[in-house]
Parts: C-alpha cells; sequence; structure tokens
C-alpha cells in the first residue's frame, strides 16, 4: 500500500472506532453521523466518503465483504451447489481478515445489545442477498431462484457464524470466530446436502 492508501485507511479505522465508541457509551439513537464525524475529527462530507451510514462504518466488514462476492470470478458451467462451495470460499478468507482488522469482539457484543444495530445489520444482510443474486444472474451464472437460494444461503452462514460467536462472548465462553464459521459451513452441507445431491 502506497502512502495515501494508508492514509485512507487510518481514517477508515478512525471512523470506525469512533463510531463504536460512541455506540458503546451514548448508544444507538444517540449515535449520529455528526457526533461520529466530530469525534473523529473530520467533517460530515469526509465520513460520507468512506461510509454510507452509521451501521457500514461500525462493521465495515460487510461492504467489503460484498465486493469480494461480486467480483469473484466464477464459471458460467458451475452448479448452483459449485457456486455456493466457490462463494463460501471468499466468506471463509474474509471472515478470517475481518476478525484481524476490525474489532470483532467489539462490534459482536454491540450487535447484541443495540436492537438499532441489529436492524441495520439485517438491512446490509438484505442489500448483500440482493446485489449477490443480481449479479449471480446478470453474469449469467445461475437462474434467478437458485442465485437467490445461493445468496441466501452465504447470507444465513454469515450471520450464524457471528451470532454464535456473539452469543458464545455473551456467555464468557472463550471461542475461535474462525473455528465458529467452520461450523456453520459443515452445518449447512449436512442440511442441503441431501437436497444438492438430488438437484445436481
Amino acid at each position: 500500500m502506497g502512502i495515501r492508501d494508508d492514509r485512507k485507511a487510518a481514517t477508515r479505522g478512525e471512523i470506525q472506532r469512533a463510531t463504536l465508541d460512541l455506540l458503546e457509551t451514548a448508544g444507538f439513537e444517540a449515535t449520529t453521523v455528526a457526533r461520529i464525524a466530530e469525534q473523529a475529527g473530520i467533517s460530515e462530507r469526509t465520513f460520507f466518503r468512506y461510509f454510507d451510514s452509521k451501521e457500514s462504518a461500525a462493521m465495515p466488514g460487510q461492504g467489503e465483504l460484498v465486493q469480494a462476492l461480486l467480483t469473484h470470478p466464477l464459471h458460467p458451467a458451475l452448479t448452483s451447489a459449485q457456486v455456493l462451495r466457490e462463494l463460501i470460499e471468499v466468506c471463509r478468507k474474509h471472515f478470517a481478515y475481518e476478525v484481524q482488522q476490525y474489532e470483532f469482539l467489539r462490534i459482536s457484543r454491540l450487535v447484541l445489545r443495540e436492537p438499532g444495530l441489529l436492524q441495520g445489520v439485517a438491512r446490509q444482510e438484505l442489500q448483500l442477498v440482493s446485489a449477490l443474486s443480481g449479479s449471480l444472474v446478470e453474469r449469467n451464472i445461475l437462474g434467478q431462484m437458485p442465485a437467490l437460494l445461493v445468496a441466501e444461503l452465504i447470507a444465513c452462514t454469515w450471520r450464524v457464524a457471528w451470532q454464535c460467536f456473539a452469543q458464545e462472548e455473551g456467555a464468557g465462553l472463550g471461542c475461535d470466530p474462525a473455528e465458529l464459521f467452520e461450523k456453520a459451513v459443515i452445518n449447512l452441507g449436512e442440511i442441503v446436502s441431501p437436497a444438492a445431491g438430488a438437484a445436481d
């Protein structure tokens, strides 16, 4: 990364930290973009160069995941099950990266505590499903129904891994987020394998 990229990454990090700090101390409703910008020492205009909402500032990994999924090359001859497996692999890599790069534990605790943030997560998830299924159809990878099913399964697996991590942390249990993601993938495979086998 160059100096400019380093500076952008640093600013993104400062905005995320300011957002999480305010969410923890003031709560979801009282945390506004104006307050986040002030806390981060930037203008609101600068905030919107990096994020489109306080939810995306709190959880920047979600937007990056969508980009990674949308830009992953897929061959049009793949079956729905093969597309799902490839996109799960994209999620696996991104999940591991997100755990290292972002305030994973703080975010998980806030999602459990703040219903408004949980609603924001649900909105982001809907956007992920819409963008990913639309992309799969536009690129002639899958038809409309299988594209939507694959996108929903991706979003569901991601959410379940996050929720299990947050619940285990909330219960005071030590857990490895990447391990929980693998468990979610294994469980998904056990649930859909018979149906996928019949369709392939």
